[in-house]
């Protein structure tokens, strides 16, 4: 039995989102089926990738409709890196929309903040 952490994020188009986020975080999927893309992430957890017609039928009218809140930020994945900078770059450079440069923030970590074509928030950061 996995021990991993999965965190899975609901999208419009999963060949989309699983080509931004193979760029934006520079490795390939682990998994790669109709329905789910994964990542494992450094640390031990795994992205999922799920379309929202997926999540629709597995818990039908129990869930509010996920494309509802289309453009408003649902959830952030904060990503600690030990080049915060050089992963920013590559997540805009995939098609995330910039939301805050790279700073000092006042939590003692750097870190930039982007949006991805979902409107997830995306952090990359380090302790400072």
């Amino acid at each position: 039995m996995s021990t991993a952490s999965h965190f899975i994020l609901y999208v419009a188009d999963q060949a989309r989102s699983t080509a931004f986020y193979a760029r934006a975080l520079g490795i390939e999927p682990r998994l790669q089926v109709p329905g789910m893309t994964e990542f494992a992430l450094p640390g031990g957890g795994v992205l999922g990738l799920m379309p929202v017609a997926g999540i629709r039928t597995l818990l039908g009218a129990a869930l509010p409709d996920p494309d509802l809140a289309r453009g408003i930020p649902r959830a952030e994945l904060y990503l600690l890196s030990p080049e915060p900078s050089a992963c920013h770059a590559r997540a805009l450079a995939a098609g995330a929309r910039e939301l805050s440069p790279m700073l000092a923030r006042d939590w003692g970590h750097v870190a930039a903040y982007s949006l991805d074509p979902d409107g997830h928030v995306l952090a990359f950061a380090s302790v400072n």
